[in-house]
């Protein structure tokens, strides 16, 4: 951690939020959102922008009423502007598993208890699949 008590991958994330943040201010549509979530998974490393790809086709398969939309540099799935869900590549963070991540506007509440956020790896199954369409079907409700 740095002299802020951010890493320099938290301080990058914070300042491409910031531009997002302008670039939604003066008005950027839908398809312009989209676009710039493609670009953003084509500069991803092989295994990440394969998985960003597919995870992509997925969540807008499944929940078509969602907008894509950067989110702290990440792909994301907006419902009326709030995030419902994004994929946060692995190189994002040095991590080892790349996240589909959901936020408290995704509508998964099942109990008092339940996972916002799930490691996904190079190759997913039909099954996986399968799953992340049901998960982002529920979050979007």
């Amino acid at each position: 951690m740095g002299e802020t008590g951010f890493t320099a991958e938290e301080r990058a994330a914070l300042k491409e939020r910031a531009r997002e943040t302008r670039g939604a201010r003066r008005g950027a549509g839908k398809a312009d959102a989209e676009k710039e979530v493609l670009a953003k998974i084509a500069e991803m490393e092989d295994g990440d922008r394969a998985l960003a790809e597919r995870v992509h086709a997925l969540v807008t398969g499944a929940a078509p009423q969602l907008a894509p939309k950067l989110w702290y540099g990440m792909p994301a799935y907006a419902r009326d502007g709030k995030v419902v869900c994004f994929f946060q590549c692995s190189a994002k963070f040095k991590a080892r598993y790349s996240t589909l991540g959901f936020n408290d506007a995704a509508r998964l509440d099942d109990g008092a208890m339940w996972p916002t956020a799930f490691a996904l790896t190079a190759d997913l199954t039909p099954e996986d699949e399968a799953l992340v369409s049901e998960l982002v079907r529920r979050a979007a409700g």
